[in-house]
Formats: structure tokens, sequence, C-alpha cells
């Protein structure tokens, strides 16, 4: 049996939009695929309208903590999914790299942050679609 793909997910403060990828990636992909994020230049705590946008959908992601992107966590992951990171995502050979424009939710209201969330839901269950699709052809 082949280990689950890890996606690492990348924004500049680590407090929103990969805090809510992340979020729907663990509770949509369960064990199949690993979940990293990471921020360029993290935040100390999240972003409290994302944290309630996420709760709206039954999902808790107040206990996570804004992380420094790092080489390693680049290194380790098959897919890095980038927010508006810029030139501060490392880039290895071999991985796979995704750039999702999305607004910024910092400084928005829940309404505006909803619609980023829906967004982020949207393009994260895409992502289990094409990885789980991946994984069913690398092991027939």
């Amino acid at each position: 049996m082949t280990s689950p793909p890890t996606v690492l997910f990348v924004c500049v403060h680590n407090a929103g939009r990969s805090q809510m990828a992340a979020g729907y990636l663990r509770a949509l992909a369960g064990e199949r695929i690993r979940v990293l994020s990471a921020g360029s230049q993290p935040r100390d705590e999240l972003n409290p309208v994302a944290v309630r946008a996420m709760a709206e959908e039954g999902i808790d992601i107040s206990r996570q903590v804004p992380a420094t992107l790092t080489p390693e966590a680049v290194r380790e992951s098959d897919v890095v999914v980038t927010m508006g990171c810029g030139d501060a995502c490392p880039v290895f050979p071999g991985r796979r790299y995704e750039d999702w424009e999305l607004d910024d939710p910092a400084g928005r209201d829940l309404e505006d942050v909803r619609a980023i969330r829906d967004e982020i839901r949207r393009r994260v269950q895409a992502l289990i679609a094409q990885l789980t699709h991946e994984q069913t052809l690398r092991s027939s």
C-alpha cells in the first residue's frame, strides 16, 4: 500500500486562507491525504472571522497555530498549494505546485469571508478528487 500524499497549503500569514483549506482537507479527506499548512510571514493567531466562517461549516480550526514555512515542509510535500505568497515559497523539483488566486480574508467581514471559504471548499473538493484518482491509478 502506498502512503497517502501530502498537501502543503501556503499563504503569507497562515492565519486565514491556508488554514481554511487545511481544515477542509482534513475534514473531507480524513486520513487519505496528509495535510500541512504554513506561512511565509505567519501571524501570532488565526483570523477570528475565518475561524467563525469555518465553524459555520462544522469545522473547528480554532486550535490551529500559524506556522513558519520551511524548506523541509515543501520537500516532504507532494502538492504545494500557494495562495498569494509569491516568491517566498521555495521550489523543489518533483513537487507539484498550484497557485490558487484567492482574496485575503484579513480585514474582511463575515459575508466576504464566507465567499472566500466557499471557493476554497470547491477547490479542495476538486483537489481531493484528483489526488484520490491518482492514488487509485498508482495502486492498480
